[in-house]
């Protein structure tokens, strides 16, 4: 999200507000009558009287203060001067400047200041304000004043005598001075954060900054400042020692600029500078040590000093004008434009020495600010510099971990997906390492290979968007769902197409289901159109399907696997990929390690395998949920997704026998004594297949009232025992709860041999089943038992008879009609009793669903053919005619008043609007019927 800004147009308003306030203030401050205390001024506070210089050969001199007169180094100066009648001053005060001064009132030494005692070294005092406490009492007294340094710059030197309240004079002193020292505190504050900000920023940069060196340069001109300050004897308890070192900083200025504009020329005169870093460092050297000797103090020694920071100015210009000469100044065109400022400034400052007795330190600070406002725009450009590679090097170094990382948990994926499958755990490995077999023989280099080797990793990635009931479907798939897992191809290209630390990786994902006769999928490329890379993984892909065991078979021996590589080659292989690959199975170099691709070297190895198992855990975590969601919680089996796979495994393994069993009269139970009542139905069979004593069986619930168990046994005769007890067990349960007792089982079975394919035996317990609901229901029956020939039409008459019966046993009812079952008794009583009245003539009629001998049918096929039927009975009785369906393939209808001879016309309306609907012919009706009414 951008961070919020303020209008353009609020800012500028703002802009024009704060500059009118700024140049009122300083227009107000310049035009305006000043309201300072007239205390004050230059006039009220300087001492007017006239003043004598007493020589030391007894001759005297008026003289003018403040002045400069001809005094030898060492010598003593002495003015003097009578205080007039009306004085009333409570001091009088003198600026010493690198002078011993002693002030005498009549005679008596009344103040005096001398540093002998107190300054480390050096001949003279330093430079201060002395001032000599005064009362009325002194007026018309004679005043002394001796003043004596040992230098010839300030010998013979008399400034400003002041006198009044000394609040006063320091208040005049700072008004002056103040504007200079508040510079230089500043410039100080500045140094020392533009130190220790360069020396954060090079810890965390791991590189050094120019704007350090700038610091330091500050710091020597801040201490040159504040030491040559009218107010440093406020600042510092001993100005002496302040004032040494504003000589000191003049000898070793030289040695910080020399190194500062070193840095910034990027070392290209090192030598140079360095030689002037050594001069100067001798320099400081022999200058302290005649210091600290007494030979000759600072002062005098000032002049070498500066010759090497002239010398040191004139190197650094003249490596600018070479640098102009040869076009290499751009790199650094603002800090030389800075450091030349700076330079002529600091010049003009040392100059100043000889023409004025003190000096503020205003130009060095001048320039100062001006070098230090540039390095900071300079250290923020680098900085920004900085910041853009580390993080376009970061980037680069993200992605390349990200895709790195990416592309590991997509192989973490597609593997974990791959587990929770028996048949299809490994196989994305397997396809790996035998495109990469393949590649090795085409004489690829080995990181050809390996990138060959990651891209088959994830061909097959694409499938995590196919749902696991189709990926792990038993029976044969619907051409809706074929659809689906051919989908698989687009979106594997999909999901990798923004991976580019493998290349080819779309190519493969999305083409290695083509044909090299064009008759693949998903875009049907031809021969050399499919790209390479995807040919062969189509070969290899293609080995591993064959290899591995599948759940509806098992897995295929080298000999039939290589003749269906020859018989497709040129049609569904490319010829020389597929000779490649027979001439590795004839050799019998399909051999391949054991899957440890997590074991990869790598600075992102353990961030990859991180990776890798939170994507393993989170699969893991999501199959678990799905396993807890396939489960029917009515029943505590498995639903019939799972359920189906789990038999079908069982199947692929061992002998057995797949039972299909049927809740018979389901409907009624819920019609009668409602849901509740056909729920406990269901869970009592649920209960009585997840007994221990059956654990060794595996069952599910298909759905509704349809269940199917796989039992491992071989005898026959020891399973129908098992259904024997399944059905006492059910009775049992029926004794306890009345309201289930019109619900009963019936069983088809199959038995099954190992490694039988799963869709062709539960097609054969169907039938099964199918058979035991159209003859006698509540009973099993195995498929090998069937009997075609005698399936329904034995028996068809007789039960019609029983139901007959039935309806009229069931009592007498009243009410609205209806055409659940149980109101179809009513409707029948009803009927019957009317008949018999007034002589109608009604039938009962019922119609049969059967298939053809050796026809399987899927149960959802079934189902619909007889909502069907039941549409084409409804849209064709007539609107007295009642109608019920009885079982799950029968339906009784009610005649009412119609002749025997019509009936024949009636049902043949039904069955031809039957046939419009249902258009195949598998699943035919029949129908027979009776009358209601006995003749008497």
């Amino acid at each position: 999200m951008d961070r919020y800004s303020v209008s353009r147009t609020k800012r500028l308003l703002f802009y024009i507000i704060m500059t009118f306030l700024t140049v009122g203030f300083i227009v107000a401050e310049c035009v305006l009558p000043s309201e300072r205390s007239t205390s004050t001024s230059d006039e009220n506070i300087t001492y007017d009287g006239s003043f004598t210089w007493l020589k030391a050969d007894g001759e005297s001199e008026a003289v003018e203060v403040p002045g400069r007169y001809d005094v030898k180094p060492g010598d003593t100066m002495t003015i003097s001067t009578v205080l007039p009648k009306d004085f009333d001053a409570s001091v009088m005060a003198i600026r010493a400047s690198l002078q011993t001064v002693r002030f005498y009132v009549d005679g008596s030494l009344r103040a005096e200041y001398d540093t002998k005692d107190t300054r480390p070294f050096g001949k003279d005092s330093a430079s201060r304000y002395v001032f000599c406490d005064m009362s009325e009492n002194d007026a018309g007294k004679e005043v002394r004043i001796e003043l004596k340094s040992s230098s010839a710059n300030y010998s013979g030197v008399v400034n400003t005598i002041y006198c009044g309240d000394k609040s006063d004079i320091w208040a005049n002193i700072f008004q002056k001075n103040s504007r200079e020292t508040v510079i230089a505190f500043f410039i100080l504050f500045a140094a020392i954060v533009a130190i220790l900000f360069s020396i954060a920023l090079s810890i965390v940069y791991k590189t050094h900054f120019d704007m350090e060196y700038v610091g330091w340069c500050m710091l020597l001109g801040a201490v040159w400042m504040l030491g040559e300050s009218k107010l440093r004897q406020m600042l510092v308890p001993n100005a002496s020692v302040m004032a040494a070192m504003c000589f000191i900083v003049i000898l070793v200025a030289p040695i910080a600029i020399s190194i500062y504009i070193d840095n910034v020329q990027g070392g290209r005169y090192r030598k140079i500078y360095a030689c002037v870093e050594t001069l100067s460092f001798v320099n400081f050297l022999t200058c302290m040590l005649l210091q600290l000797t007494g030979v000759c103090d600072f002062i005098g020694t000032l002049p070498a000093g500066q010759v090497m920071l002239a010398v040191c100015c004139i190197v650094v210009i003249s490596t600018f004008i070479i640098d102009i000469i040869k076009k290499r100044a751009a790199a650094y065109g603002l800090e030389m434009f800075a450091t030349v400022v700076a330079l002529v400034l600091m010049l003009i400052e040392e100059a100043s020495v000889y023409f004025v007795v003190t000096i503020s330190g205003f130009f060095i600070g001048t320039g100062l600010v001006v070098i230090l406002f540039i390095n900071i725009i300079v250290t923020i450009k680098r900085i920004s510099e900085i910041e853009y590679k580390r993080q376009n090097a970061e980037s680069e170094k993200l992605r390349d971990q990200a895709e790195r990382v990416s592309m590991q948990m997509m192989k973490t994926l597609a593997t974990t997906i791959e587990a929770k499958d028996e048949y299809t755990k490994g196989h994305s490995y397997r396809v790996a390492e035998y495109s990469a077999l393949i590649a090795k023989q085409l004489g690829w280099s080995e990181n050809e290979v390996q990138n060959l080797r990651n891209a088959a990793f994830l061909h097959d990635i694409g499938k995590i968007g196919v749902p696991d009931t189709i990926l792990n479907k038993p029976t044969k798939l619907s051409d809706e769902e074929y659809e689906i897992i051919k989908s698989h191809t687009i979106m594997g290209a999909d999901i990798l197409k923004d991976i580019t630390i493998v290349s080819n990786l779309t190519d493969i994902a999305r083409y290695h289901h083509e044909r090299y006769d064009g008759k693949g999928y998903p875009d049907g490329l031809k021969g050399e159109e499919i790209p390479f890379h995807a040919r062969i993984i189509s070969v290899a892909d293609s080995y591993d399907a064959m290899k591995s065991r599948r759940i509806y078979r098992n897995s295929l021996p080298d000999e039939i696997i290589r003749d269906e590589i020859v018989k497709n080659k040129g049609t569904q292989f490319d010829p020389q990929i597929a000779d490649i690959f027979i001439e590795l199975m004839d050799k019998n170099a399909v051999v391949i390690e054991d899957n440890n691709f997590m074991q990869e070297e790598g600075d992102n190895a353990d961030i990859e395998l991180e990776a890798g198992k939170f994507i393993s855990d989170v699969v893991s975590t999501i199959s678990m949920q799905e396993s807890s969601d396939s489960i029917d919680y009515l029943t505590g089996l498995p639903m019939r997704s799972r359920g189906q796979k789990l038999i079908a495994e069982r199947m692929n393994e061992m002998n057995g026998c797949l039972a299909f069993i049927d809740m018979d009269n389901l409907k009624k139970v819920n019609d009668i004594h409602g849901h509740k009542a056909g729920d406990r139905a269901l869970k009592l069979i649920g209960n009585i297949l997840t007994e221990k004593e059956h654990s060794d069986m595996t069952a599910c619930r298909l759905g509704g009232d349809e269940f199917l168990i796989f039992l491992p046994y071989s005898d026959r005769t020891y399973i129908e025992q098992i259904i024997e007890q399944l059905f006492d067990k059910f009775a049992k349960g029926q004794d306890d709860d009345c309201e289930i007792r019109d619900a009963s089982l019936s069983v088809g079975m199959c038995m099954t041999a190992k490694g039988d394919i799963f869709e062709d035996d539960y097609a054969k317990a169907d039938k099964a089943l199918y058979y035991v609901k159209q003859n006698k229901k509540g009973t099993y029956a195995f498929f090998h038992q069937l009997k075609i020939t005698s399936k329904v039409s034995s028996g068809m008459g007789v039960d019609l008879k029983k139901i007959a019966g039935s309806l009229k046993e069931s009592g007498s009812y009243t009410g609205a009609l209806d055409l659940n079952y149980r109101d179809f008794a009513k409707i029948f009583e009803f009927m019957n009793n009317l008949g018999e009245r007034h002589k109608h003539n009604c039938y009962l009629v019922m119609v049969t669903m059967e298939t053809l001998p050796e026809q399987f049918m899927d149960i959802e096929v079934m189902e619909q053919a007889l909502d069907y039927m039941e549409q084409s009975i409804r849209q064709k009785i007539r609107k007295v005619d009642v109608c019920t369906r009885y079982s799950s393939v029968q339906f009784l209808i009610i005649l009412f008043e119609s002749l025997e001879n019509q009936i024949p016309k009636v049902m043949e309306r039904i069955f031809m609007q039957y046939y419009k609907l249902y258009n195949k012919n598998d699943f035919r009706p029949k129908y027979e019927y009776i009358k209601m009414i006995d003749d008497r």
